[in-house]
């Protein structure tokens, strides 16, 4: 099915022009007449895009925007403005309300088509489904990555951390949130005993610290290399200004929060009703589920500091594992072999 576009433009030639352009392009284009119209077409139609000129009688194109964004139905439509000017002050104030791209007067063909094709293939990123698990979250992450260029990808930096190198501390102030490109990272808090245990452990392809700059301004935990490894910096600023320009992100970052508070409560639950055997095998799984031949390499101390047991308890525990056929132990590498019957334990 062809996607609908909707091109508000209160030139007739130039609006005839660019819905000849899409139309020959397989799109179905539909024209209004100024601001008004195209306000009235875009509640109707739902189309799967707007191109808006700014400048136009009866409403302007910010007016249109500002409008369709505050209602629920066309919130989430991506928003193409067309321009004349090409003073900064004019383009911040589009993108502040919510505009997704500009196109500037006069435009090549092909410029056009770009920024129609650049837009739907983001929408399709944005509007994937994610369930309020932690392996939706894990999608969820994965695909934020991909929504850097929607940004500054061009300012951003990666930095490398040599293996035990902090890269933030609890309490710290939050300035970054993190792409893991090499390496691992894990992220742990210390009890007043001194003794540390493990919230989470990243990987190549891995997004983190987005829950601490969307919680508050501090970190609640301490991230530290588990090897050497290189990690992408997204500003904080650039961040937020991703969830608060796409409605779409924004209900799905909301949705994902609130899974991340219920699994951590499910965690805790385990951790206080759940054999210790049990605790071991959910870890197990969960760390090896990422790695293509199911393989966890951590120390035994930094494994016992996740599940919230001592050392010496998981190596009991993992010497049972491994006479059952479970799992499969080379140093610090811990294969699982049997990931059905983890579960059921």
């Amino acid at each position: 099915m062809s996607k609908k576009i909707l091109v508000i433009e209160d030139h007739e030639d130039i609006r005839e022009n660019i819905i000849e352009i899409l139309s020959l392009s397989g799109y179905e284009a539909e024209g209004a007449r100024n601001g008004k119209e195209g306000l009235e077409k875009a509640q109707s139609l739902l189309p799967d895009l707007i191109i808006c000129d700014i400048m136009m009688p009866e409403l302007d194109g910010y007016s249109v925007l500002k409008i369709l964004a505050q209602k629920p139905e066309t919130a989430s439509i991506p928003f193409i403005f067309l321009t004349a000017k090409t003073e900064r002050s004019d383009i911040r104030k589009g993108m502040s309300l919510g505009a997704d791209d500009y196109l500037t007067k006069p435009f090549e063909e092909s410029e056009l088509l770009e920024a129609v094709e650049a837009r739907f293939r983001k929408q399709e990123i944005l509007q994937k489904h994610y369930a309020n698990t932690a392996e939706g979250m894990k999608n969820f992450a994965q695909d934020a990555k991909q929504w850097i260029d929607l940004l500054r990808p061009e300012e951003y930096k990666t930095k490398t951390y040599k293996k035990k190198e902090s890269i933030y501390w609890e309490g710290e102030v939050a300035h970054f949130v993190y792409l893991v490109e090499e390496g691992e990272v894990k992220t742990f808090r210390v009890n007043p005993e001194g003794k540390e245990l493990i919230t989470a452990v990243y990987k190549p392809g891995d997004f983190f610290g987005y829950l601490d700059v969307m919680a508050g301004d501090k970190h609640n935990d301490t991230a530290e290399a588990l090897q050497d490894t290189e990690l992408l910096l997204i500003p904080k600023e650039d961040f937020v200004h991703l969830i608060s320009g796409n409605p779409a992100v924004a209900v799905r970052m909301v949705k994902m929060l609130a899974g991340a508070v219920k699994e951590k409560e499910e965690n805790l639950l385990q951790m206080a009703y759940d054999s210790v055997r049990r605790r071991v095998a959910k870890a197990l799984v969960k760390l090896a589920e990422d790695d293509f031949n199911a393989e966890v390499h951590l120390s035994r101390e930094e494994l016992a500091n996740i599940v919230g047991i001592a050392k010496e308890t998981l190596i009991r525990t993992l010497s049972d594992l491994k006479s059952e056929n479970l799992i499969e132990v080379k140093g610090n590498t811990i294969r699982v072999l049997q990931a059905g019957q983890l579960l059921r334990i």
